[in-house]
Parts: structure tokens; C-alpha cells; sequence
């Protein structure tokens, strides 16, 4: 129970804590990407497995968020994941000059450091997550969604940036130092927003018994009992599977297909993230107003995102046959205003299924669709590129091979809106009442997992 609601400062100051996470991860995931690439001219390979790998390791998180739930506070997992992945990220960079000396050695520190940033986002990330679900009133969540991922596309933005200018001329040992400053000043930020801000809204947990605190199989296994909570693990699942097939095909699409430049390519990219930021700002701004069904209206908004998006992409498959002449840009425009949509009012819906149990599962639940998000965006983006390669392979022809692509992403994107119709019709929390006695039955002969 929440004696006092975030305050919108409070929730300002939780995307601050965003704000440094996107400041980190864009060190490591594009930065550092593109030195090895580049500068060391390592295989493309190398850094699309460490970036896999870090989405990966978000397959954690039920167990992060089981672990903030049986401690009962959530300061200390946030301060703590930010604290790893400032570590991580500051080691990514750290192995680019070493492995100018040593690929063996500087491959080994950068497997070290992006397993640091999966664990550090992953833990930090969706506690705090769990305490924004648990602290916002539910006519505030679809808002508090918008502001704490603008204000993390605010650090990508930000930090993308000052690292530009920050690294002329390039060399390794302004790397270090410039990454050291950037890590130690995002962990400072989150330290400033969080401090006292969870005695201050002053929420009450239910109490935790023995096996609560000891047994996080059967809590797990408790949670994916709950209709609504397993339903909703899958339509993440297979929605960011479609929300990211786009993410790294987007700007080859344009290049080989339309015949842009460089320059041209990524004003393309930026036409999606620009249609992204209104489609957020749309739903966070129309959010204020729900305070009856909010989760049905979010669930609309889900769908209607969905199916815009799925448009959208076929839209693509059309101009993947056209070619120049084709308004791509308006195109990309409208899937990213259709992406923007569907992800707010899908996190918005995550906030109010993550709080609508009880139960003291708050964080496990934050973590079984957090799991389901960063493991599908991780497989979506990879399997993207390596169907348009493959398919290239096949027909010899860049058109036919991305028109696949899109085809297959409106495909997914239909299969999520039907999920999302089930969204908010079953919110109750509790098991079958067949399981929740096999559950008392075991607890009660001593069975319990690890």
C-alpha cells in the first residue's frame, strides 16, 4: 500500500535516473560499437554479440526484482544496478585500447564489462520500474511513462553528443578519461534523484513470511500462474519481437534500396525517432485525463499502436517494390509515431499490471515482462539483420529481402494486437485456486526451490 503518491518532481527525478542508465548504455552499445568496428576493424560480429549478450542476461530479472522484493526497499537495487553498470561501462571503454595491443585480453575485459552492463541495467533498471509501479496513482502512469523514457532518449541524445566532441582528437587515453567522468557523473545524478525520495512517499509492503524471502522458483512459478501476468509476458514478448526487426535494417534499407548517402539515411532514422517522441508525447499527454479503466484504455491504445505499426511496415514492403520515389520518410514517420504509442501505453499497462496484485510479488512481476522485453529485443535486432541478410543470400536482391523483413514485422505486430486484446480483462492477481493449493500443499511439506 502507497501512503503518499509520487509527486511529478518525484517522478522527474526517477527519469533523471533514466536519463544516466541511456547515458551509459549509449557509451557501450554505439560508442564503443563503432571504435571496434572501425578504428580496430573487428568484424561486426564481435560487438553484435556483446550487445546480444547484454540483452541477454536481462532473462535476470525476475530474480533482481524478487530480490527487491524480499528486502522491501528499492533505493539500494537501483543505486546498486547503476553502480555495476557504471563499472561495465566504464570497462567497455577500457577495452578498445586494449585490445589494440591484445584482442585476446581486450575481447575478455569487454565480455567482462557488457556482462556488468546486462546485470547493472537489468537490476537497476527494473527496480526502479517497480517502484514507479507502485508509487504512481493509475491516471498518472501512461504520463510517468512518457517522462522517464523521453528523459532516457534525453541521454542517449545528450551523451551521444558530448562524446562527439568530447573524443576529437580520438585516442585511447581520452577514451578512458572520457568515459571515467561520464560513468562517475551518471552514477552521481542517480545518487542525487533517488536519495530519500522512497522514505518520502512512504510506502508499506504487505509483511514478507519465511518462504517469500527464501524461495524465488515458487514465487516465480506463482506469478506465471496469474492470467493476466503471463498473457501480458507474452505479448511483450512477441511485440518487441516486432517492435526491434526494424532497428537495424532500417538505415540499409534506405541506402540500398532508395540509393541515400550516409547523410540522407540517417535523417530516416531520425524521421522514426521524431514520430516515436510524438506518438509518446500523444499518449502520455491524453493519459492525464483517464482515471476510470485506465488499463482498458491503455489496452486500446496498445492495439491501435500495434496495428498502425503493422501498416506502416507494410507500407515499407510497397515501397521496397517502388523504390526512389516512394515517400519513405513520411512512411518511417508514421511507423515511428505508430512504435511511440503502442511502447508507452505497453509500459503504462506494465506499471498497472506490475501494482495490481498485491501479493508482494511487485518486483518479480516488473521482472518477468522486463525479461520478456530486452531477451525479444535482443533476439528481434539480430534476427532482423540476419533475415535480410540471408534473404539477400537467396534471391540476390535487396528489394525482395527487406520487403520479407517488413512483411514478417506487420505480421507480428497483427499476432500482438490480438494478445493485447486480453490486456485489463483478467487483473486479478491471485492463482487458480487449484494451484495456489498445490503451492500451500508444498510449502507445507517443507518444499521449496532455490
Amino acid at each position: 500500500m502507497v501512503e503518499k503518491h509520487l509527486s511529478w518532481f518525484g517522478i522527474v527525478r526517477l527519469g533523471l535516473v533514466q536519463t544516466a542508465l541511456g547515458a551509459i548504455v549509449v557509451l557501450s552499445t554505439s560508442t564503443v560499437n563503432r571504435l571496434m568496428i572501425v578504428e580496430l576493424a573487428l568484424p561486426a560480429l564481435i560487438p553484435g554479440f556483446l550487445v546480444t549478450w547484454h540483452y541477454a542476461l536481462q532473462i535476470l530479472r525476475p530474480r533482481w526484482g524478487h530480490g527487491s522484493d524480499v528486502g522491501g526497499k528499492r533505493t539500494p537495487w537501483i543505486l546498486g544496478g547503476m553502480a555495476v553498470l557504471a563499472l561495465g561501462g566504464f570497462l567497455a571503454a577500457c577495452s578498445v585500447p586494449v585490445m589494440a595491443s591484445s584482442h585476446l585480453i581486450g575481447l575478455a575485459l569487454a565480455f567482462v564489462a557488457f556482462t556488468l552492463i546486462g546485470a547493472g541495467v537489468g537490476a537497476g533498471g527494473t527496480t526502479l520500474l517497480v517502484l514507479l509501479a507502485e508509487s504512481v496513482p493509475r491516471e498518472r502512469r501512461a504520463a510517468a511513462a512518457t517522462i522517464v523514457w523521453i528523459m532516457m532518449i534525453a541521454g542517449f541524445v545528450i551523451t551521444a553528443a558530448i562524446i562527439g566532441h568530447a573524443l576529437v582528437p580520438y585516442s585511447g587515453d581520452r577514451l578512458i578519461l572520457v568515459s571515467a567522468l561520464l560513468c562517475v557523473a551518471a552514477l552521481i545524478l542517480a545518487v542525487i534523484a533517488v536519495f530519500g525520495l522512497e522514505k518520502q512517499i512512504k510506502i508499506s509492503r504487505p509483511e514478507r513470511h519465511d518462504h517469500d524471502q527464501r524461495d524465488f522458483k515458487t514465487a516465480l512459478a506463482e506469478v506465471w500462474q496469474e492470467s493476466s501476468a503471463r498473457r501480458f509476458a507474452i505479448f511483450v514478448f512477441v511485440s518487441m519481437l516486432a517492435y526491434s526487426a526494424q532497428e537495424l535494417v532500417l538505415e540499409p534499407f534506405a541506402a540500398l534500396v532508395f540509393n541515400m548517402p550516409p547523410h540522407q539515411s540517417a535523417l530516416i532514422a531520425g524521421a522514426q525517432h521524431g514520430g516515436a517522441l510524438v506518438g509518446m508525447v500523444l499518449v502520455g499527454a491524453l493519459g492525464t485525463f483517464w482515471s476510470r479503466s485506465q488499463l482498458s484504455a491503455l489496452r486500446n491504445w496498445i492495439i491501435a499502436g500495434c496495428v498502425g505499426s503493422a501498416l506502416a511496415a507494410l507500407g515499407l514492403v510497397v515501397g521496397a517494390r517502388i523504390g526512389v520515389g516512394f515517400p519513405l520518410r513520411e512512411t518511417v514517420f508514421v511507423l515511428g509515431f505508430a512504435n511511440g504509442i503502442y511502447a508507452v501505453a505497453a509500459i503504462g499497462s506494465m506499471f498497472s499490471l506490475a501494482a495490481s496484485a498485491g501479493r508482494a510479488r511487485e518486483g518479480i512481476r516488473m521482472g518477468l515482462f522486463g525479461a520478456a522485453q530486452g531477451v525479444a529485443f535482443g533476439i528481434g535486432g539480430m534476427g532482423g539483420s540476419s533475415l535480410s541478410d540471408l534473404m539477400r543470400y537467396i534471391l540476390g536482391a535487396p528489394d525482395h529481402a527487406y520487403a520479407i523483413v517488413f512483411a514478417v514485422e506487420a505480421t507480428l505486430f497483427i499476432a500482438s494486437a490480438l494478445l493485447a486484446f486480453s490486456i485489463g480483462r483478467e487483473t486479478t492477481s491471485q492463482p487458480d485456486t487449484n494451484t495456489a493449493m498445490t503451492f500451500s500443499t508444498r510449502r507445507e511439506a517443507g518444499v521449496h526451490g532455490g
